[in-house]
């Protein structure tokens, strides 16, 4: 199986941080992390996150400071040039999508639309 390696999405060193902090954390072992989108939440397409020990010739594959970045082709499409971020705001804290390719996005900032 030939994989296909991209720079489709982009971490800051926090995400890379908070990601291999959870793998340690829950023993995780060696797991990539998965980053997609699917249909559904208020603005018509929802991010999705994940760890995933399965990568199939369909996904794009990035090694970034040594995490396993995987996405699907589809979901590529939508994450061209996105950059993962992770904030410790007590308020506003957690992942975020800073996507240049979502025309609007809900006020929580969990779903866009392209």
């Amino acid at each position: 199986m030939e994989l296909k390696e991209a720079q489709t999405i982009s971490l800051t060193q926090s995400a890379v941080k908070e990601v291999k902090g959870i793998i340690e954390r829950k023993k995780l072992g060696n797991v990539a992390l998965r980053v997609g989108v699917e249909g559904g939440g208020c603005s018509g397409l929802s991010y999705k996150i994940n760890f995933d020990t399965e990568v199939t010739v369909h996904d794009l594959t990035t090694n970034i400071e040594g995490l396993r970045v995987v996405v699907d082709e589809k979901s590529a499409l939508y994450l061209a040039g996105t950059v993962l971020d992770y904030s410790y705001d007590l308020v506003r804290g957690g992942f975020k999508f800073i996507n240049p390719n979502a025309k609007k996005s809900c006020g929580c900032g969990e779903s866009f639309s392209a």
